[in-house]
């Protein structure tokens, strides 16, 4: 891991200051070094901002999920600082060793294959150990697919919720998915490409097939998509092959409206007839009138009057 000499800090904006030192400008500065969490573009290069060039210009390593491809970032923008691999799998060695670098000083940027480290990506274990030393961890804000698909939804949401991928199967994916369902707000999920007709059809088992969403492909590259329509729409035409299952996918979903709400509750409400064929059936099992109208009554909220009659 190579070093940097590092100066004292200069006024924001100065012509001393360099990009890394601008980046940090009002941040107080910790003992060590300072971690660098660098948004990427998503897909199309041109959306990395000029703050993330000067500081991966100017910070003396970039630790980058895959350094194949954040090598196409730097040779666009003519970077040439050193890249260490980090990612999911490297192990406590590697974290330890990027730990060092900041405790000697020395800057450090970290990079995901696209967005922001943490969002669905490594990167927490690094900034929450070094946070804890009381280091400084400072966003790089950027691209973000959230974002860009939250506004070529064609939705109204003015609030929503993250839950990046859904677990794959079981007791946990149902739980998920009906929070999704009853949840008010819009939520965003990212989705791999040969599972977007099962979780399709999924959400509009959970949520009903006629709830609002968009499925959002490749967003910001060459063959951008956004396919908008109900979910029962959108899982037919993703299992019909209508929708090419390859790229990147972020898939939101409308939140729970107001009407849909009071219907789904109107729907579930029991009827006095079914409650007193429950008043009859309890008769059968011998229980006496008075007491089962009293426990049908108290289970469904119905008026005990109409039940004797």
């Amino acid at each position: 891991m190579s070093g940097s000499g590092r100066g004292g800090p200069a006024a924001s904006g100065g012509p001393a200051a360099s990009g890394a030192e601008q980046a940090a400008s009002g941040a107080e500065r910790a003992e060590g070094g300072r971690l660098f969490i660098v948004a990427t573009p998503i897909g199309n290069l041109g959306d990395v901002t000029y703050r993330a060039v000067e500081v991966l210009r100017t910070v003396p390593l970039v630790a980058a999920e895959d350094t194949r491809l954040t090598r196409r970032l730097f040779a666009r923008y003519e970077i040439v600082t050193s890249l260490v691999s980090y990612h999911a799998r490297s192990g406590p060695r590697r974290e330890a060793e990027l730990l060092e670098h900041l405790r000697a000083g020395r800057d450090l940027a970290l990079v995901t294959d696209a967005g922001t480290p943490m969002v669905s990506d490594p990167g927490g274990e690094l900034a929450g150990a070094w946070a804890a030393e009381g280091g400084a961890v400072v966003p790089i804000p950027g691209a973000s697919a959230v974002l860009a698909a939250l506004v070529a939804c064609g939705l109204a949401a003015p609030r929503w919720s993250f839950e990046g991928f859904l677990p794959r199967s079981g007791r946990e994916r149902r739980d998920r998915l009906s929070r999704i369902a009853a949840d008010e707000r819009a939520c965003v999920v990212y989705e791999a490409p040969s599972r977007v007709p099962a979780t399709l059809a999924d959400l509009a088992a959970a949520a009903g097939g006629e709830r609002r969403a968009a499925v959002c492909r490749e967003l910001t590259k060459l063959h951008e998509e956004v396919v908008r329509g109900p979910l029962r729409h959108l899982a037919a035409r993703a299992a019909a092959g209508e929708i090419m299952l390859r790229g990147e996918f972020v898939i939101v979903i409308e939140g729970l409206t107001a009407a849909a709400s009071a219907q789904a509750r109107a729907d579930a409400a029991p009827t006095m007839a079914d409650a007193r064929a429950e008043v009859a059936r309890l008769i059968g099992s011998g229980l006496k009138r008075s007491e089962a109208v009293r426990q049908v009554a108290a289970a469904t909220g119905l008026d005990r009057r109409e039940l004797y009659r």
